[in-house]
């Protein structure tokens, strides 16, 4: 299917499958960032769903294991990061923490929760990845606390420049199960779309914070 491999076509399918992505270029959705968009992606729902829970788990301690080695912690973006990222330390067998928004207000005031150890070989897992910039603040939080972060994985990526940028000056890595180019041809073939929709969500994935879906 035009050069998509094994995993970025099952993820597609299944994301599509399971509503977890939805595409109405026609009809778009808001973004809390007020901008309109085509689609809407909403991974938390794919724990709901044992088959492909477990597929996107051993896809991402896979990739985890091929692009970086071993490592010694993994590390979940709060909140949507954090089941996936657990499932993935329990499978590769090594500790879990997270990295909240924003420091507790109370208590001892966390950032990150969890225990950590200056230098440890982090991953960072994180469901989703659009601008990158949340992302980027938890790999930031640990690298002040002293980790190694290696790099960042995702079950998808929406492919925005301003995110390829964001990663390239934060120095991290960053690899994604499924991508929007991909998730567009799956699509298209499984009829989710038609073929004279695809323009418009191209337009929206190059300059998504002036398209207005007309």
């Amino acid at each position: 299917m035009n050069n998509l491999n094994e995993v970025e076509q099952k993820i597609a399918e299944s994301l599509l499958q399971i509503k977890a992505i939805k595409l109405q270029p026609k009809n778009p959705f808001t973004w809390a960032s007020g901008w309109k968009s085509p689609i809407y992606c909403d991974n938390r729902i794919t724990l709901s769903h044992p088959a492909i829970r477990t597929y996107i788990r051993q896809q991402l301690a896979q990739m985890i294991q091929e692009v970086y080695g071993s490592v010694e912690m993994i590390s979940g973006v709060a909140t949507a990061g954090i089941p996936q990222g657990v499932l993935v330390a329990q499978d590769l067998g090594v500790p879990f923490t997270y990295v909240r928004s924003s420091a507790k207000g109370h208590g001892r005031q966390n950032l990150i929760e969890g225990e950590i150890n200056s230098g440890q070989r982090v991953v960072v897992i994180e469901d989703l990845v659009s601008t990158g910039k949340s992302s980027l603040q938890a790999v930031e939080a640990l690298r002040e606390a002293g980790c190694n972060v290696v790099g960042l994985v995702s079950i998808f990526t929406y492919g925005f420049d301003e995110a390829v940028k964001n990663f390239a000056d934060a120095k991290c890595s960053f690899h994604s199960l499924c991508s929007y180019d991909a998730l567009i041809k799956v699509a298209v073939s499984n009829s989710y779309i038609l073929e004279s929709e695809v323009d418009l969500l191209e337009q929206w994935r190059k300059d998504p914070s002036n398209w207005t879906g007309k």
